[in-house]
């Protein structure tokens, strides 16, 4: 009996120990699980997949450091180019990034769905024409030209004076396709170190893939694609780098992918042959001042919500000669306040030959501007 009462209690006491070591272990498990969210949680740094090796990756760091690192379990599938965020303290691989979310070029450019129709458009008949035919098209009916057995150009240069409506052709294509319009100026693509322009153009081409259909608008295209020059400051050995990226962006397009290029400049004279060779921006559209006909489409635009008075519309138009659409929008804008300061609700022929008058005027102070500044 006494044996028996012996093994009961050796046996509990096993029991206890057991579970005394499972509160234990179950303790730690707890204690773990917490450090390792703790690794989880922020700040996290950022850095890029340079390539995989099953559960170590090599990354690179904001600062250009390369470590071949470890990837934790729930990273998902990581490829080259992704990015992640990595435990700062052995650089651990913890999550990967959403490329939506990575994208420095949204502090560059201007995403937006156009809303501007191309009867907003006037006086440029033949440029529209063309822009439907490279942009509208291709986005539109690409299987037309998988049948009839061409490539269409991958994108156009829009040149031009300041203030001809080549921005507003941009923002109708992108709007008659239903197509993301990514403005961005050339300046902005020049950045003040080393190989940070050339990321930027790549990131701004990746964004425009994410939401294709799109189109890319390059303003003053030629702060990078200028004449290149054997030799240089440092700031322009960057420009040329950021500009060889963007050749490089544009010849990865498929022709008849679901992304659009359109560049802009008033100094096509000193662009570098490479931007406007065949299978880059190879279709030139030139859009001058408006000639009488266009002039008048451009004014009856203008001024359709406006109440007009009785008017002389060829006096006014002669005078407008010389002009860009810009330039005559303004000075239906400049008639429209002359008749506030009259407290008058309908725009006379005085108010638009004085609106012109004033447009004039500032023109003309600012060519003189120009000729003190450089002349």
């Amino acid at each position: 009996m006494a044996g028996k009462d012996t093994l009961s209690f050796g046996f509990q006491t096993d029991v206890s120990d057991l579970e005394e070591e499972n509160r234990f272990l179950r303790e730690s498990v707890d204690n773990l699980e917490k450090e390792l969210e703790k690794f989880r949680r922020t700040p996290l740094i950022s850095c890029e997949i340079r390539e995989c090796f099953g559960d170590t990756a090599l990354v690179k760091l904001p600062n250009g450091n390369e470590f071949l690192v470890d990837v934790a379990d729930g990273c998902g599938k990581l490829e080259s180019g992704d990015f992640v965020l990595a435990e700062q303290k052995n650089l651990t691989l913890v999550r990967k990034m959403d490329r939506s979310k990575r994208f420095d070029a949204d502090k560059f450019v201007i995403v937006e769905k156009p809303t501007v129709s191309w009867a907003q458009v006037g006086g440029l008949a033949l440029q529209e024409r063309e822009i439907k035919e490279v942009i509208e098209l291709p986005l539109l009916k690409p299987e037309l030209f998988k049948k009839i057995g061409i490539e269409p150009p991958k994108g156009i240069l829009l040149f031009g004076p300041p203030g001809t409506g080549k921005t507003l052709l941009a923002k109708a294509v992108a709007a008659s396709t239903n197509s993301t319009f990514i403005e961005v100026v050339g300046s902005e693509l020049v950045q003040k170190f080393i190989g940070e322009g050339a990321k930027l153009v790549k990131e701004i081409f990746q964004l425009a893939r994410d939401r294709s259909p799109s189109i890319i608008f390059i303003d003053e295209i030629d702060a990078i694609a200028a004449t290149r020059i054997d030799v240089g400051t440092s700031g322009e050995r960057e420009v040329q780098r950021t500009f060889m990226q963007l050749l490089a962006e544009v010849d990865g397009f498929d022709a008849l992918g679901d992304v659009k290029i359109i560049g802009c400049t008033n100094r096509k004279d000193i662009l570098d042959p490479a931007i406007t060779r065949p299978g880059r921006l190879d279709r030139l559209i030139h859009v001058d001042l408006p000639n009488e006909d266009a002039r008048k489409d451009i004014f009856k635009i203008h001024t359709r919500n406006m109440r007009l008075g009785k008017i002389n519309l060829s006096n006014i138009l002669k005078k407008m000669e010389g002009f860009s659409g810009a330039e005559i929008k303004a000075s239906c804008t400049e008639a429209g306040y002359f008749a506030i300061r009259d407290d008058r609700t309908n725009v006379s022929e005085a108010d638009l030959l004085a609106g012109i008058d004033k447009v004039a005027a500032e023109v003309e102070l600012e060519g003189t501007d120009y000729l003190n500044m450089f002349g």
